[in-house]
């Protein structure tokens, strides 16, 4: 399941802090601050896309994921690469490195971590 632009603006702050109550949250934010009726909304939203639960303290709720950035944002790179490559992690790959001007040292940071992952791969 995906979440929109404004979930997930709202689940950085949760990846973030971890555990953080709506306070903590709307604090985060930059002038104009949200209303809060707006990310209670939105946490609403997010809880039923399973995303996000919390624990009652008190009368407060402390938000915390359910899902990891690193598997969320996984998800939507492998669905990027079916469905706009083909399912070909080289075709990504290629389109990747040619279009998106990379610098030198971008180029060599990205040569490093494939020999990293070859290595691994050996052992």
């Amino acid at each position: 399941m995906k979440l929109t632009n404004t979930e997930e603006q709202l689940m950085e702050l949760i990846w973030a802090g971890q555990e953080v109550f709506l306070k903590d949250l709307i604090d985060s934010y930059p002038e104009p601050k949200p209303a809060v009726t707006t990310i209670a909304t939105l946490l609403k939203r997010m809880q039923d896309k399973g995303f996000v639960a919390y624990n009652l303290m008190g009368n407060s709720r402390q938000y915390y994921a359910l899902v990891k950035k690193s598997d969320y944002f996984a998800t939507h790179v492998n669905g990027l690469i079916k469905n706009f490559f083909g399912n070909s992690a080289m075709q990504f790959a290629s389109f990747f490195t040619t279009e998106t001007n990379l610098t030198d040292a971008e180029l060599q940071n990205l040569k490093k971590i494939i020999d990293k992952q070859l290595n691994k791969k050996k052992s």
